[in-house]
């Protein structure tokens, strides 16, 4: 898996910083939902129905799975530097979800949080953290990142915009076969 967050962000190299915010990729999981119970359990990790609304925040989607949803609760290493902060903790994953993708739009399942947000520098050690409304997100990201020991790999940017050029293309490939397959009996 990809990167050091659940949610990442990045600035961008122009005056003008964009927000691009991503979920976490569908794919790591996707094998998850054919397992059984007891392979589930062997992998650390559970399937749930949902039974309150806004209580199970979907990491791929950024969206919150609605009552009656099945969803995997399942273990994910989101800083995996060779650091003191090397940490990982459960999250919920919907089948078939498409990963966020946006640039200055930040989810609603994140705006109607308190949310703790973290700054790491190349070493993996805390350079910043911030516990924040949803709806003061970009502030506190803003902040983190002017910090100048904040690490933002280099091109980093470009990469995102490079994922999302991928995952478009690899969209519009599916949306391409569906329409030429002929119909189902």
């Amino acid at each position: 898996m990809r990167g050091k967050a659940i949610l990442r962000a990045f600035p961008s190299q122009e005056t003008r910083h964009e927000l691009p915010l991503l979920g976490l990729p569908s794919e790591p999981f996707a094998p998850l939902f054919a397992l059984s119970d007891a392979a589930l359990a062997e992998r650390q990790s559970v399937r749930q129905i949902v039974d309150a609304p806004n209580s199970f925040p979907c990491r791929v989607s950024l969206t919150d799975a609605a009552p009656g949803e099945t969803v995997v609760l399942t273990n994910y290493e989101h800083q995996p530097a060779a650091s003191p902060y090397r940490s990982r903790h459960a999250i919920f994953v919907r089948e078939g979800e498409i990963s966020y993708d946006a640039v200055d739009t930040v989810p609603e399942q994140l705006r109607r949080r308190i949310l703790s947000v973290r700054a790491f520098d190349d070493a993996g050690m805390i350079v910043g953290a911030e516990l924040v409304d949803g709806k003061a997100l970009e502030g506190a990201i803003a902040q983190l990142l002017g910090d100048p020991r904040a690490g933002v790999p280099a091109g980093a940017f470009r990469q995102v915009r490079l994922l999302r050029r991928a995952h478009r293309a690899r969209l519009s490939a599916v949306k391409r076969a569906a329409a030429l397959s002929p119909p189902r009996a």
